[in-house]
């Protein structure tokens, strides 16, 4: 489980105008459709292309849970692609980005400063250059470790260092035992 991206891919899927389909049947059609062929789709749901073509038909209507996040995970990944990337495009250069999260933050700074990392809950918007980083690194297939070095760097410029107003020594900031972390954008 990614936390990160999965994080940044719900954003995304906020703002699509229609809802993906819902039924296995209509899923399986859709993917059939943007895969062009049951075998495609076969081999990456790991499941026979016979097994494909019988959801296809609504022969089978009922996937197990397993096969059926697999479906509902691919299916989200592709629908409209257009609208993710004009989300994604706004919030990379006008719009930024919020992050809301729930985990244990401190910083690197001089002697005499309290710096100690704490459990903290902040919810703080970042600027659009964030959003173009976050998207790009995740589209570059960066891990979750990446991911979350991007998101320290823009709560160290915008929270702790209020674009340069203040704390101007802060080197580093820590972002560890991630407990929550949503994006809105």
């Amino acid at each position: 489980m990614s936390l990160f991206g999965d994080g940044l891919d719900a954003a995304v899927q906020k703002s699509f105008t229609r809802p993906a389909p819902k039924s296995a049947g209509a899923q399986m059609r859709y993917l059939v459709k943007q895969l062009k062929g049951t075998k495609a789709v076969a081999q990456m749901l790991r499941i026979s292309q016979r097994t494909v073509e019988r959801y296809v038909k609504d022969q089978i209507k009922k996937p197990r849970p397993e096969l059926a996040a697999r479906m509902e995970r691919e299916v989200k990944k592709r629908w409209q692609p257009q609208v993710r990337a004009r989300a994604r495009q706004k919030a990379a250069t006008t719009g930024g980005i919020v992050i809301d999260t729930r985990a244990r933050i401190g910083y690197t700074a001089p002697v005499g400063s309290t710096d100690d990392a704490r459990i903290r809950h902040l919810t703080v918007a970042l600027p659009p250059q964030y959003a173009a980083r976050l998207f790009d690194a995740q589209q570059a297939g960066a891990d979750d470790r990446q991911l979350q070095q991007i998101a320290a760097e823009g709560l160290k410029e915008v929270y702790f260092q209020d674009a340069g107003r203040r704390a101007g020594q802060l080197e580093e900031v820590r972002f560890t035992d991630v407990e929550q972390v949503e994006f809105e954008l």
